[in-house]
C-alpha cells in the first residue's frame, strides 16, 4: 500500500512538474495537442525545424568600398568640420545615433537640432523601392504611376494584419519601401545626399563646395585613380561618385548586415532560447497578445534569407508628441510623414498623413531612441505605448489645461482616421484589459534582446568588425 501511494505521489509530482513546464514555456495548449513533439522542443528552448540561412558572402572590401569608408568618416565635408556620416551613424552603436537625444545636432556650429530620430543604416541594402501595394508580378509589367496607386489603395479593402496571416495582408494596397522615415529616397545614394546637404546635419552647403572639399581630402589621389583625373572638373559627377563609393562600403562591409544574433543561431538550431526568451517569442507571434510579427516578420524568406523583422510597410500609430524636439515648440507644426513636410509627392493624399516606415527590430535592444520623433528611450516605454495607448490613454498622453487627455496629440484630428485601430493590439477599446501584462512585456523584451548581433562573439559587433575611423 505504501509503495502504491508513493508511486501515485511520484506520478502526481511529475505531472505537476510537466504542467508547470508547459505553462511556463508560453507554448499554446492547442499547439501541444496538435504537435506535441515540436511543442516539447520549444519548451526546452530548441527550434524543432532548424533551417540553413543564406547570408551575404564576406569578401575583402573593394577599392571603391575602401574609398567610401574614408568618406563615411570624413568630418571635413561638413560646414563645422566636426560632423561625418559616422557621427550620427556610429559603428559602435549599430550604425545608429551614439546617444539618447531625440534628434541629432548639426549645422555650422553643431547646435541645430534635426527634426526626426536617426534610423540605423544596418540592413538597408535590401530595402525595396517605395511603392503602394505589393511588388509587381514581373519585370515585364509597366509600373503604375504613384497617384494612380494611391487612388487604388484608398479604395481597396484592407486585410487585418496578424502574425498568423502575414502572407494575405502582404497583398494590401498600402505604402511600403523606400528610405528615411517617409520613404522618399529609393537608393542608398540618394539617402546619403540628404544629410550631406541638410542644414541640420552635415550642412555641406552646395554640390560645388562638397566637390572642392573632396578634391582637398587626403584620399583625393585614390579618388582620381578610380574615376579619372578629370573627375573634379564636374562637381555633380564627383559628389555622385563619392556617394556611390559610400554605398559600396555599406553593401560590402559585413558589419552593416551581419545576421549574427542569437535568434539567427536559434533558427539554424545552434542556440537554445531561455524560458523568458521563448515566452517572449510566443507572445511576439500571438495575435491575441503582442502580434508583433504581423509587421516585424520573424521567419526566413522562401529563399532562406534571414528575416529582417519588418514588412517594409507604413503605419500611423499616433505616438505622443515629443516636447524635446525643438521644431515642436511651434504648436502649429506637425510631422505628417508620407504627407510631408519633407516628402512632397503625396501631399495631396490625406489618407497617408501620419504614416511612417516600420523599421527593423534587429539590434533594437541596443537603441536609445525609438519612433520617428524619438519620444521614447527604452523598450519598456515602447511596449507600454502598444499596451496602453488604446486601453489606458491617460498613461500615454498628457492632459491639457482642461484636464482632458490629449489623445493622439502629435497628429491633427482630421487625420486620426489613419491611425491603426484594426490590427491587434490596437483593436481593443478604452477600459478593456491590455494585451499583455508587465511580466509579459518583460518576456517580449527578453526575446527582442535575442535579435542583437554579435551572439557568441567575445567582443561587441562594432569592435570585432574593424570599422573604426581610418
Amino acid at each position: 500500500m505504501r509503495l502504491f501511494a508513493g508511486l501515485t505521489l511520484l506520478i502526481v509530482l511529475c505531472a505537476s512538474a510537466a504542467l508547470a513546464a508547459l505553462l511556463n514555456s508560453g507554448v499554446p495548449v492547442a499547439d501541444w495537442i496538435s504537435n506535441p513533439g515540436a511543442s516539447f522542443m520549444l519548451t526546452l528552448g530548441e527550434n524543432p525545424d532548424p533551417v540553413q540561412l543564406v547570408r551575404p558572402a564576406a569578401q575583402p572590401l573593394s577599392a571603391m568600398a575602401q574609398l567610401g569608408k574614408q568618406i563615411f568618416y570624413d568630418t571635413s565635408l561638413s560646414s563645422s568640420g566636426r560632423v561625418a556620416c559616422a557621427s550620427c551613424h556610429s559603428s559602435q552603436h549599430r550604425y545608429g545615433p551614439p546617444g539618447d537625444s531625440a534628434a541629432m545636432f548639426g549645422g555650422p556650429e553643431v547646435t541645430s537640432q534635426g527634426v526626426r530620430a536617426v534610423p540605423s543604416l544596418m540592413y538597408l541594402s535590401t530595402q525595396p523601392n517605395f511603392s503602394i501595394g505589393p511588388d509587381p508580378g514581373g519585370d515585364d509589367e509597366a509600373p503604375v504611376p504613384l497617384p494612380q496607386l494611391a487612388a487604388l489603395g484608398h479604395k481597396a479593402k484592407r486585410v487585418t494584419k496578424t502574425a498568423q496571416d502575414t502572407s494575405q495582408s502582404a497583398a494590401n494596397l498600402v505604402p511600403l519601401g523606400g528610405l528615411f522615415w517617409d520613404g522618399r529616397a529609393d537608393t542608398l545614394q540618394i539617402q546619403a545626399m540628404g544629410p550631406l546637404l541638410s542644414p541640420y546635419e552635415m550642412d555641406g552647403g552646395s554640390i560645388a563646395r562638397v566637390a572642392a572639399k573632396l578634391q582637398a581630402a587626403p584620399y583625393a589621389n585614390g579618388f582620381t585613380q578610380l574615376f579619372g583625373k578629370l573627375i573634379f572638373q564636374q562637381a555633380n559627377l564627383a559628389v555622385s561618385e563619392a556617394l556611390f563609393a559610400v554605398v559600396r562600403y555599406q553593401i560590402e562591409d559585413p558589419s552593416f548586415h551581419p545576421y549574427s544574433s542569437k535568434y539567427d543561431a536559434w533558427l539554424e538550431g545552434h542556440a537554445r532560447l531561455k524560458p523568458a526568451e521563448m515566452r517572449g517569442y510566443e507572445l511576439f507571434n500571438d495575435p491575441a497578445k503582442g502580434d508583433c510579427a504581423a509587421c516585424h516578420l520573424d521567419q526566413p524568406t522562401p529563399d532562406g534569407l534571414p528575416p529582417l523583422f519588418t514588412d517594409h510597410q507604413f503605419e500611423a500609430l499616433g505616438v505622443p508628441r515629443n516636447p524635446q524636439l525643438a521644431v515642436n515648440r511651434n504648436a502649429s507644426y506637425f510631422d505628417l510623414g508620407l504627407c510631408g513636410p519633407y516628402r512632397t509627392d503625396l501631399a495631396n493624399q490625406p489618407q497617408y498623413c501620419g504614416m511612417f516606415l516600420t523599421p527593423t527590430l534587429r539590434d533594437a535592444a541596443t537603441r536609445q531612441v525609438f519612433f520617428h520623433n524619438g519620444v521614447y528611450h527604452d523598450l519598456q516605454h515602447v511596449l507600454d505605448f502598444y499596451d496602453f495607448s488604446v486601453t489606458r490613454p491617460d498613461k500615454i498622453y498628457p492632459r491639457g489645461a482642461d484636464g482632458q487627455v490629449e489623445t493622439f496629440n502629435d497628429l491633427p484630428k482630421q487625420y486620426w482616421a489613419n491611425i491603426d485601430r484594426t490590427d491587434p493590439p490596437f483593436n481593443l477599446q478604452v477600459g478593456q484589459t491590455p494585451a499583455f501584462t508587465h511580466a509579459e512585456e518583460q518576456d517580449i523584451i527578453a526575446f527582442l534582446k535575442t535579435l542583437t548581433d554579435g551572439y557568441g562573439q567575445p567582443e561587441t559587433l562594432a569592435s570585432a568588425s574593424s570599422t573604426t575611423a581610418p
